[in-house]
Protein backbone atom coordinates (compact mmCIF):
# COMPACT_ATOMS: atom_id res chain seq x y z
CA UNK A 1 0.00 0.00 0.00
CA UNK A 2 1.53 3.09 -1.11
CA UNK A 3 1.14 6.38 -2.84
CA UNK A 4 1.06 7.39 -6.36
CA UNK A 5 4.79 7.65 -7.92
CA UNK A 6 3.61 11.57 -8.83
CA UNK A 7 2.38 12.80 -6.01
CA UNK A 8 5.63 11.33 -4.04
CA UNK A 9 7.78 13.22 -6.01
CA UNK A 10 5.00 16.12 -5.36
CA UNK A 11 5.65 15.88 -1.98
CA UNK A 12 9.01 15.23 -1.39
CA UNK A 13 10.23 17.94 -2.58
CA UNK A 14 7.54 19.97 -0.44
CA UNK A 15 8.32 18.15 2.80
CA UNK A 16 12.01 18.57 2.38
CA UNK A 17 11.53 22.13 2.81
CA UNK A 18 9.38 21.21 5.73
CA UNK A 19 10.73 19.01 8.28
CA UNK A 20 14.50 20.94 8.28
CA UNK A 21 14.77 21.98 12.11
CA UNK A 22 16.70 24.51 11.93
CA UNK A 23 16.10 26.10 7.84
CA UNK A 24 12.89 27.50 9.62
CA UNK A 25 14.79 29.02 13.00
CA UNK A 26 15.74 32.90 12.81
CA UNK A 27 15.85 33.34 9.33
CA UNK A 28 15.72 37.11 8.95
CA UNK A 29 13.01 37.35 5.89
CA UNK A 30 12.61 41.33 6.42
CA UNK A 31 14.26 43.66 8.66
CA UNK A 32 11.41 46.41 8.77
CA UNK A 33 7.71 45.69 9.30
CA UNK A 34 5.49 42.78 10.95
CA UNK A 35 6.77 41.63 14.58
CA UNK A 36 10.06 41.90 14.91
CA UNK A 37 10.28 38.55 16.43
CA UNK A 38 7.80 35.68 16.82
CA UNK A 39 8.53 31.95 18.49
CA UNK A 40 6.64 29.26 17.85
CA UNK A 41 6.29 26.18 20.11
CA UNK A 42 5.84 22.73 19.24
CA UNK A 43 4.30 20.46 22.12
CA UNK A 44 5.91 17.07 20.92
CA UNK A 45 9.34 16.24 19.07
CA UNK A 46 9.93 17.01 15.62
CA UNK A 47 7.87 14.80 13.41
CA UNK A 48 4.99 14.86 14.84
CA UNK A 49 1.85 15.95 13.46
CA UNK A 50 2.11 19.46 15.64
CA UNK A 51 5.51 20.10 14.64
CA UNK A 52 4.51 19.44 10.76
CA UNK A 53 1.65 21.79 10.91
CA UNK A 54 3.92 24.30 12.77
CA UNK A 55 6.98 24.10 10.51
CA UNK A 56 4.84 24.23 7.42
CA UNK A 57 2.97 27.63 8.74
CA UNK A 58 6.18 29.44 9.37
CA UNK A 59 7.98 28.21 6.24
CA UNK A 60 4.50 29.62 4.63
CA UNK A 61 5.03 33.10 6.46
CA UNK A 62 8.74 33.31 6.04
CA UNK A 63 9.21 32.49 2.43
CA UNK A 64 6.12 35.05 2.43
CA UNK A 65 8.04 37.65 3.78
CA UNK A 66 5.63 38.10 6.30
CA UNK A 67 7.59 37.43 9.60
CA UNK A 68 10.78 39.75 9.92
CA UNK A 69 12.25 36.59 12.04
CA UNK A 70 10.96 32.86 13.32
CA UNK A 71 12.10 30.85 15.64
CA UNK A 72 10.63 27.29 16.05
CA UNK A 73 11.11 25.02 18.96
CA UNK A 74 10.06 21.81 20.72
CA UNK A 75 9.32 20.90 24.20
CA UNK A 76 8.44 16.94 24.87
CA UNK A 77 7.04 15.51 27.68
CA UNK A 78 3.64 14.32 29.17
CA UNK A 79 1.64 14.44 25.30
CA UNK A 80 1.88 18.30 24.89
CA UNK A 81 0.80 19.39 29.02
CA UNK A 82 4.71 20.30 29.82
CA UNK A 83 4.23 22.29 26.58
CA UNK A 84 1.23 23.76 27.66
CA UNK A 85 1.94 24.76 30.97
CA UNK A 86 5.02 26.34 29.60
CA UNK A 87 2.95 28.44 27.82
CA UNK A 88 0.27 29.16 30.23
CA UNK A 89 3.30 30.33 32.75
CA UNK A 90 4.40 32.80 30.43
CA UNK A 91 1.69 35.08 30.28
CA UNK A 92 3.78 37.81 29.45
CA UNK A 93 5.54 36.47 26.30
CA UNK A 94 3.72 38.48 23.48
CA UNK A 95 5.80 37.33 21.16
CA UNK A 96 4.88 33.14 21.55
CA UNK A 97 2.59 31.27 19.90
CA UNK A 98 2.00 27.78 20.31
CA UNK A 99 0.51 24.61 17.96
CA UNK A 100 -1.67 22.34 19.60
CA UNK A 101 -4.69 20.32 18.62
CA UNK A 102 -6.82 17.92 20.12
CA UNK A 103 -4.44 15.60 21.74
CA UNK A 104 -3.19 18.44 23.72
CA UNK A 105 -6.42 19.43 25.07
CA UNK A 106 -6.73 15.15 25.99
CA UNK A 107 -3.72 15.52 27.81
CA UNK A 108 -3.82 17.95 29.85
CA UNK A 109 -7.27 16.48 31.26
CA UNK A 110 -5.73 13.15 32.04
CA UNK A 111 -2.42 14.66 33.91
CA UNK A 112 -4.98 16.43 35.91
CA UNK A 113 -2.75 20.06 34.68
CA UNK A 114 -4.26 23.55 35.80
CA UNK A 115 -3.19 24.52 32.42
CA UNK A 116 -6.71 23.90 30.12
CA UNK A 117 -7.23 25.27 27.10
CA UNK A 118 -9.49 27.46 28.43
CA UNK A 119 -6.56 29.65 29.57
CA UNK A 120 -4.92 30.53 26.31
CA UNK A 121 -5.37 33.11 24.08
CA UNK A 122 -7.63 31.76 21.41
CA UNK A 123 -5.78 32.51 17.49
CA UNK A 124 -6.92 30.12 15.06
CA UNK A 125 -7.92 26.80 14.17
CA UNK A 126 -6.09 25.77 11.06
CA UNK A 127 -6.25 21.96 9.40
CA UNK A 128 -8.46 19.33 9.68
CA UNK A 129 -6.84 15.63 9.26
CA UNK A 130 -8.46 12.34 9.02
CA UNK A 131 -6.48 9.61 11.47
CA UNK A 132 -5.39 5.77 9.86
CA UNK A 133 -4.49 2.39 11.57
CA UNK A 134 -1.47 1.21 10.95
CA UNK A 135 0.32 -1.61 10.72
CA UNK A 136 3.96 -2.82 10.04
CA UNK A 137 4.90 -4.36 6.74
CA UNK A 138 4.89 -8.30 7.98
CA UNK A 139 1.70 -7.41 10.25
CA UNK A 140 -0.36 -10.87 9.48
CA UNK A 141 -3.34 -8.07 9.00
CA UNK A 142 -3.50 -7.77 5.56
CA UNK A 143 -6.77 -6.02 5.57
CA UNK A 144 -9.03 -4.06 8.10
CA UNK A 145 -11.56 -6.99 7.86
CA UNK A 146 -8.31 -9.12 9.16
CA UNK A 147 -7.74 -6.59 12.31
CA UNK A 148 -11.49 -6.44 12.80
CA UNK A 149 -11.73 -10.43 13.05
CA UNK A 150 -9.07 -10.59 15.44
CA UNK A 151 -10.00 -8.02 17.54
CA UNK A 152 -13.53 -8.92 18.44
CA UNK A 153 -12.05 -12.38 18.73
CA UNK A 154 -10.09 -11.51 21.74
CA UNK A 155 -9.06 -7.40 22.38
CA UNK A 156 -6.91 -7.95 24.71
CA UNK A 157 -4.73 -9.89 22.34
CA UNK A 158 -4.45 -6.87 19.98
CA UNK A 159 -1.75 -4.06 21.26
CA UNK A 160 -2.73 -0.75 20.22
CA UNK A 161 -0.07 2.46 20.08
CA UNK A 162 -1.10 6.10 19.59
CA UNK A 163 0.98 9.14 19.82
CA UNK A 164 -1.32 10.97 22.00
CA UNK A 165 -2.36 10.56 25.72
CA UNK A 166 -5.84 9.09 26.81
CA UNK A 167 -8.63 11.71 25.31
CA UNK A 168 -6.39 12.55 22.46
CA UNK A 169 -6.95 11.60 18.82
CA UNK A 170 -4.81 8.82 18.91
CA UNK A 171 -6.53 7.47 21.99
CA UNK A 172 -9.90 8.32 21.11
CA UNK A 173 -10.17 7.28 17.80
CA UNK A 174 -9.42 3.46 18.36
CA UNK A 175 -11.23 3.62 21.10
CA UNK A 176 -14.82 4.85 19.47
CA UNK A 177 -13.16 1.98 16.41
CA UNK A 178 -13.58 -0.31 19.18
CA UNK A 179 -17.22 0.69 20.24
CA UNK A 180 -18.37 0.56 16.71
CA UNK A 181 -16.98 -3.00 16.67
CA UNK A 182 -19.08 -3.66 19.88
CA UNK A 183 -15.66 -4.03 21.79
CA UNK A 184 -15.43 -2.79 25.34
CA UNK A 185 -13.59 0.15 25.40
CA UNK A 186 -11.77 -1.22 29.06
CA UNK A 187 -11.04 -4.34 27.17
CA UNK A 188 -8.99 -1.90 24.56
CA UNK A 189 -4.79 -2.73 25.25
CA UNK A 190 -3.78 1.00 24.50
CA UNK A 191 -0.27 2.02 24.56
CA UNK A 192 0.21 5.97 24.45
CA UNK A 193 3.19 7.66 23.37
CA UNK A 194 4.69 10.90 23.26
CA UNK A 195 3.97 11.89 19.55
CA UNK A 196 4.36 9.79 16.35
CA UNK A 197 8.03 10.04 16.88
CA UNK A 198 8.03 8.12 19.78
CA UNK A 199 5.31 6.04 18.55
CA UNK A 200 6.93 5.03 15.24
CA UNK A 201 9.63 2.66 16.20
CA UNK A 202 7.34 0.98 19.27
CA UNK A 203 5.39 0.51 16.02
CA UNK A 204 7.99 -0.94 13.54
CA UNK A 205 9.65 -2.80 16.67
CA UNK A 206 6.46 -4.64 17.28
CA UNK A 207 5.93 -3.43 20.53
CA UNK A 208 2.20 -2.73 19.35
CA UNK A 209 -0.06 -4.89 16.75
CA UNK A 210 -1.48 -1.94 15.49
CA UNK A 211 -1.19 2.12 15.42
CA UNK A 212 -3.26 5.01 15.10
CA UNK A 213 -1.84 8.57 13.97
CA UNK A 214 -2.83 10.96 11.26
CA UNK A 215 -3.36 9.85 7.85
CA UNK A 216 -0.20 11.50 6.21
CA UNK A 217 2.02 11.28 9.20
CA UNK A 218 3.89 8.26 8.38
CA UNK A 219 3.68 8.57 4.32
CA UNK A 220 7.79 7.84 3.93
CA UNK A 221 7.59 5.07 6.30
CA UNK A 222 4.58 3.75 3.85
CA UNK A 223 5.97 5.14 0.67
CA UNK A 224 9.30 2.74 1.62
CA UNK A 225 7.10 -0.15 2.15
CA UNK A 226 8.14 -0.48 6.37
CA UNK A 227 3.94 0.41 7.06
CA UNK A 228 0.59 -0.19 5.78
CA UNK A 229 -2.33 1.11 5.96
CA UNK A 230 -5.42 -0.82 6.83
CA UNK A 231 -8.12 1.97 6.61
CA UNK A 232 -8.56 6.24 6.84
CA UNK A 233 -10.81 7.38 9.56
CA UNK A 234 -12.60 10.59 7.46
CA UNK A 235 -15.64 10.58 4.54
CA UNK A 236 -13.21 10.25 1.89
CA UNK A 237 -10.11 7.80 1.41
CA UNK A 238 -7.09 9.38 1.19
CA UNK A 239 -5.88 10.64 -2.51
CA UNK A 240 -3.25 8.13 -3.51
CA UNK A 241 -3.01 5.62 -0.79
CA UNK A 242 -4.10 2.34 -0.76
CA UNK A 243 -6.42 2.25 1.87
CA UNK A 244 -10.50 2.12 2.37
CA UNK A 245 -12.49 4.21 4.43
CA UNK A 246 -13.92 2.59 7.59
CA UNK A 247 -17.13 3.27 5.95
CA UNK A 248 -16.35 1.70 3.18
CA UNK A 249 -15.16 -1.51 5.29
CA UNK A 250 -19.00 -1.13 6.23
CA UNK A 251 -17.96 0.17 9.88
CA UNK A 252 -20.02 3.04 10.58
CA UNK A 253 -17.57 5.67 12.21
CA UNK A 254 -16.44 8.62 11.03
CA UNK A 255 -13.12 10.42 13.21
CA UNK A 256 -10.95 13.33 12.28
CA UNK A 257 -8.28 15.53 14.33
CA UNK A 258 -7.91 19.27 14.11
CA UNK A 259 -4.88 21.53 14.76
CA UNK A 260 -4.39 24.91 15.44
CA UNK A 261 -2.47 27.72 17.16
CA UNK A 262 -2.81 29.64 20.29
CA UNK A 263 -1.46 32.15 22.81
CA UNK A 264 -0.22 32.43 26.37
CA UNK A 265 -2.72 33.56 29.07
CA UNK A 266 -3.77 37.59 28.92
CA UNK A 267 -1.77 38.45 25.43
CA UNK A 268 -3.12 41.90 24.75
CA UNK A 269 -6.31 42.22 22.76
CA UNK A 270 -4.23 44.05 20.20
CA UNK A 271 -1.59 41.47 19.85
CA UNK A 272 -4.01 38.57 19.53
CA UNK A 273 -5.69 40.96 16.64
CA UNK A 274 -1.85 41.00 14.64
CA UNK A 275 -1.09 37.40 15.61
CA UNK A 276 -4.78 36.82 13.87
CA UNK A 277 -4.35 38.75 10.94
CA UNK A 278 -0.80 37.29 10.40
CA UNK A 279 -1.99 34.02 9.61
CA UNK A 280 -5.11 35.00 7.92
CA UNK A 281 -2.52 36.73 5.07
CA UNK A 282 -0.85 33.48 5.44
CA UNK A 283 -3.78 31.32 5.02
CA UNK A 284 -4.55 33.17 1.57
CA UNK A 285 -1.48 32.58 0.16
CA UNK A 286 -1.67 29.80 -2.94
CA UNK A 287 1.92 28.06 -1.08
CA UNK A 288 -0.42 27.81 1.80
CA UNK A 289 -2.97 26.25 0.23
CA UNK A 290 -0.48 23.98 -1.98
CA UNK A 291 0.34 22.74 1.51
CA UNK A 292 -3.00 21.28 2.40
CA UNK A 293 -3.29 19.50 -0.71
CA UNK A 294 -0.22 18.06 -0.79
CA UNK A 295 -0.58 16.53 2.52
CA UNK A 296 -4.24 16.11 2.55
CA UNK A 297 -5.73 18.34 5.07
CA UNK A 298 -8.88 19.72 5.39
CA UNK A 299 -8.73 23.35 5.15
CA UNK A 300 -10.82 24.68 8.86
CA UNK A 301 -10.16 28.33 9.12
CA UNK A 302 -11.14 29.34 12.03
CA UNK A 303 -10.16 32.75 14.21
CA UNK A 304 -10.38 34.61 17.76
CA UNK A 305 -13.81 34.49 19.73
CA UNK A 306 -15.09 31.69 17.21
CA UNK A 307 -12.00 29.30 17.99
CA UNK A 308 -12.12 30.01 21.78
CA UNK A 309 -15.84 28.55 21.92
CA UNK A 310 -14.56 25.48 19.23
CA UNK A 311 -11.66 25.06 22.22
CA UNK A 312 -13.68 24.98 24.97
CA UNK A 313 -16.14 22.53 23.57
CA UNK A 314 -13.67 20.42 22.85
CA UNK A 315 -12.37 20.62 25.99
CA UNK A 316 -15.85 19.55 27.66
CA UNK A 317 -16.04 16.78 24.94
CA UNK A 318 -12.81 15.51 26.25
CA UNK A 319 -13.32 15.81 29.89
CA UNK A 320 -17.12 13.61 29.10
CA UNK A 321 -15.62 10.92 27.16
CA UNK A 322 -12.38 10.26 29.78
CA UNK A 323 -15.29 10.52 32.82
CA UNK A 324 -17.35 8.06 30.70
CA UNK A 325 -13.86 5.44 30.30
CA UNK A 326 -13.33 6.32 33.64
CA UNK A 327 -9.76 7.81 32.68
CA UNK A 328 -10.53 10.96 34.97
Amino acid sequence: MSRMPGQIARRSLLLAGLTAPLAACGVTRREEGGPERLRMMIPNKPGGGYDETGRAAVKTLEDADLTARFEVFNVTGASGTVAMAQLINNAEATDLMMTMGLGVVGAVRTNKSDATVGRATPIAQLIEDAEAIYVPADSPFATIDDLVTAWTKDPGKVSVGGGSSPGGPDHLFPMQLAQALDIPARQVSYTPYDGGGDMLPALLGGKVDIAASGATEFDKEVEEGQLRVLAVSGAKAVEGLDAPTLKQSDIDLEFTNWRGIIGPPGLPADRQAEFIELLTTMHDEPAWGEVLKLRQWTDRFVTGDDFGTFLQEQDTRVETTLKELGLV
